[in-house]
């Protein structure tokens, strides 16, 4: 639960009121360069909780999921404090680039020091403020650049609350990720904060289903939270399919790449993925699946060298089960929600 007086950045921040804070960041070239944050604060105590983008810079999906989630009008009944970071890797947006000017990755860079790298600066200021405030976060990922990956949340199965949340979320796939050295999930987990990680879509692209199950997702988390007000269902909640095992199937050869499977097609050891064609020679070799399974990610690009990532498969015991899971997700993805604001945003082509 918050303290009494929350302080982000210098600034105060007075229960039931909605601040814009802009935290102050190492000038880009003598350009000055700040973090902006949303904070929404409720009436009535409740856990705080951030949701935060493009810790890498070319993944923008996230930018508008916060963007759509800042609109909704069930904000007003937070319990608690929201901080919403909708870029965190400024520099990275500005220059479509996934890193940093100085070519680090932020993500490998928690929890950072003040008198480190421009990555490691950037990561403690964004870690203590922001981070070592809250209880909960939601960092919202897409897959990087000519990959694009199936909705889910990435997180630790083996702590019952966060696998619990992740359940909640209502993505397809929930999938149980170790953790990563510098990493935000793995600092913030070792000073308490547990992490929920959405991944969906490409880098440098909007995908409208993963923005929507995106939005819906963050409401459903902070339903379960505490930090909203739980709902009678209507529907019946859907079930994800929950993994602990994944594999990237890499190119077994150069060449063309035709794929033959997409994003959340389930698959039968030894079923052809995709075929590596000589453009020359007219000589085509199979990339096979190693295990059954779900495609939960892939390449998007029509080339591939020998050894490149391609396909991205959750190992999956019961097919049936997962098809039909997978099934009831896509059918819709894009439907009438019940958020107005939420009907009347354009969808995205």
């Amino acid at each position: 639960m918050e303290n009494e007086y929350l302080k982000i950045g210098g600034v105060e921040i007075r229960k039931g009121t909605t601040t814009t804070i802009n935290i102050p960041l190492p000038k880009l070239y003598n350009t000055p360069t700040n973090l902006l944050l949303n904070v929404i604060r409720g009436k009535k105590d409740g856990p705080v909780v951030f949701i935060s983008a493009a810790i890498h810079g070319d993944e923008l999906n996230g930018i508008e999921v916060i963007r759509r989630l800042k609109k909704l009008s069930i904000l007003k009944k937070i319990r608690g404090t929201l901080i919403l970071v909708p870029v965190v890797n400024v520099y990275g947006m500005m220059n479509l680039s996934r890193y940093l000017p100085d070519r680090r990755d932020l993500n490998r860079s928690f929890p950072g020091s003040s008198k480190g790298s421009l990555a490691a600066r950037i990561a403690k200021i964004f870690f203590d403020e922001v981070v070592l405030k809250c209880s909960l976060g939601i960092d919202l990922h897409t897959g990087s650049i000519h990959k694009t990956n199936l909705p889910q949340i990435r997180t630790n199965l083996d702590n019952e609350y966060t696998a619990k949340l992740a359940k909640v979320f209502e993505a397809p796939v929930v999938l149980h990720a170790e953790l990563r050295d510098g990493s935000l999930r793995a600092e913030a987990q070792e000073n308490g904060v547990p992490i929920l990680l959405y991944e969906a879509g490409e880098a440098l692209r909007f995908d409208e289903s993963s923005i929507r199950i995106g939005v819906k997702g963050i409401i459903n988390v902070l339903r379960e939270n505490g930090n909203l007000p739980k709902i009678k269902e209507k529907t019946k909640k859907k079930v994800p399919i929950i993994t602990r095992s994944s594999k990237w199937i890499r190119s077994n050869s150069s060449g063309v790449l035709r794929t033959i499977k997409a994003l959340g097609d389930t698959v039968e050891r030894d079923d052809v993925l995709a075929y590596i064609d000589d453009p020359l020679g007219g000589e085509s070799t199979e990339i096979l699946s190693p295990f059954r399974g779900v495609v939960i990610g892939k390449s998007q690009i029509p080339l591939a060298q020998e050894g490149d990532a391609v396909f991205h498969i959750a190992n999956i015991s019961n097919i049936n089960v997962a098809e039909n899971k997978i099934e009831y997700f896509s059918e819709d993805a894009i439907e009438e929600s019940e958020f107005f604001e939420l009907n009347n945003e354009e969808i995205i082509e």
